[in-house]
């Protein structure tokens, strides 16, 4: 298939440090790639790719000290796009929703993934509005607050099977990675280490809206010795820090739409505990890849229990259920079913091609 991904542009795909849904986005444009097919990449100049590179910009906005507006470049992309549409048998959207009204009255052959939150009220009628609008969520946890939407499926995310190797023997430290959030929690993690009584250390990325929450809740915890704030790392860090802990701490206290971070553990050998919010059911296997939990005394207790926990069938799952071969499987069974939806609807497909030549109006399309 000739397949377009679009990504964000905040982050480098892959990013050079953190970014989860440009990962994503590396690991099934990489993928899609070794399987064969031809694939377009849409993502900032300093991506790095087998796929033929379009930059949307010359680096990534989040580490460039000159954005101001990082929209205005996605602007320049979505046109660019749009005007690139017909070559392609399929455009993926990794964009939110920027695209939906040009994508519905230009009648593209296109899927979105969501990769955010969707509980936010003003998210609910802009779906309904465009509720033909083929989607894809993460996990079904993250459907519940939009209902009853043109979901055309659902796709776990995936790792490259070699990117980490899992660690036989556990560490003696607990881990936290991410971002440093007032929904992650981080001071669930530190209570939880200091209560367990075992060090902890923290790997993690403070964007600016986060500063102050660092400083006045996080910060302060951090003077106790036990307890190690590391900073971002590097993808090719994550498999010693995490393949080397005790146990990774997942304590989110938020509707995580999946949470990336938990397959890496997974691929490393390194059991879970996080607590029940959102996707965590779906990805944790109860004593396979770690526990799930509702309070910090009970991730204390699930601590004691992490020696029953095979590291060896904590990778074997991952394996089985979290690759990016799966991953890239799974998203063209939605491939092919959009694009025979799309050929089997009248006039759609040729939309584009009529706007641009004057031959259609774009009122009333859809």
């Amino acid at each position: 298939m000739k397949i377009a991904q679009v990504a964000p542009l905040y982050e480098s795909v892959p990013p050079h440090l953190y970014g989860g849904t440009e990962r994503v986005v590396s690991y099934l444009t990489e993928a899609l790639v070794e399987q064969g097919h031809d694939v377009t990449l849409f993502a900032s100049g300093d991506s790095i790719t087998e796929a033929r590179l379009i930059p949307g910009c010359e680096r990534s906005l989040r580490l460039s000290e000159d954005c101001v507006d990082p929209m205005a470049h996605h602007a320049v992309m979505l046109d660019r796009v749009i005007g690139m549409a017909e070559e392609f048998d399929i455009i993926h959207f990794h964009t939110d929703y920027a695209h939906f009204p040009s994508s519905k009255n230009m009648g593209l052959r296109n899927v979105t993934t969501l990769h955010g939150r969707l509980d936010l009220p003003d998210l609910e009628p802009l779906y309904r509005h465009f509720n033909e609008m083929p989607l894809v969520s993460i996990s079904y946890a993250q459907r519940e607050p939009i209902g009853d939407v043109n979901w055309v499926g659902n796709v776990y995310h995936g790792l490259p099977a070699g990117l980490h190797k899992a660690s036989e023997e556990p560490g003696k430290y607990l881990a936290f990675l991410g971002r440093i959030s007032p929904e992650k929690r981080p001071d669930r993690a530190i209570h939880i280490a200091l209560k367990a009584g075992m060090p902890l250390k923290i790997a993690a990325k403070i964007d600016r809206v986060d500063r102050e929450y660092f400083e006045t809740q996080i910060k302060p915890l951090l003077k106790n010795k036990s307890i190690e704030y590391i900073g971002e790392i590097t993808e090719s860090e994550k498999t010693e820090f995490l393949g080397n802990a005790y146990a990774y701490l997942f304590p989110i206290d938020w509707p995580e739409p999946f949470g990336l971070t938990m397959i890496e553990a997974m691929a490393c050998g390194t059991p879970t505990i996080a607590f029940a919010c959102g996707s965590v059911p779906e990805i944790v296997e109860e004593g396979v890849s770690g526990f799930i939990v509702s309070s910090e005394q009970g991730a204390v207790e699930a601590l004691r229990a992490i020696p029953r926990v095979s590291r060896a069938g904590c990778r074997a799952m991952f394996e089985k259920r979290f690759t990016d071969v799966r991953m890239a499987e799974d998203y063209l069974k939605v491939y092919e079913a959009v694009s025979e939806t799309s050929a089997a609807s009248p006039g759609s497909g040729r939309r584009a091609s009529n706007l641009r030549s004057g031959k259609g109006s774009r009122r009333g399309s859809a």
